[in-house]
């Protein structure tokens, strides 16, 4: 990740609303959730939830699909997984077996959340 990727994405989440949407989409896991069902979860009006996936999006944080009338929103966990590595890389003068996070996030790995109808 170069360092203008890494200013982009930590500005995406350095706002409160984004940080939670992106949060819920990570625990959602590789499906991602409808526009809809982030909107009622996070009590956010749909304008302003499009605003702020249209950040994340910009990002390279989220991808969109269509399924029917509905968008569906889902974390890119590569994009996630390399602002972890840059925000870590030559942490601890480069003992990185002290500092470095433990493993990468993966779709496979993110919890299931049940979220409400």
């Amino acid at each position: 990740m170069e360092q203008h990727q890494a200013v982009a994405a930590l500005a995406a989440l350095a706002q409160d609303n984004r940080l939670a949407i992106f949060r819920l989409l990570v625990e959602a896991g590789p499906d991602g959730l409808p526009a809809g069902r982030v909107s009622a979860q996070l009590d956010l009006a749909p304008n302003a939830l499009t605003f702020h996936f249209d950040r994340l999006r910009g990002a390279g944080l989220v991808t969109v699909r269509r399924d029917g009338r509905s968008m569906i929103y889902a974390a890119q966990y590569d994009t996630m997984n390399a602002l972890l590595a840059y925000l870590t890389d030559n942490c601890c003068q480069g003992a990185q077996n002290d500092c470095q996070p433990q493993k990468a996030c993966t779709p496979a790995d993110a919890k299931r959340t049940r979220v409400r109808a």
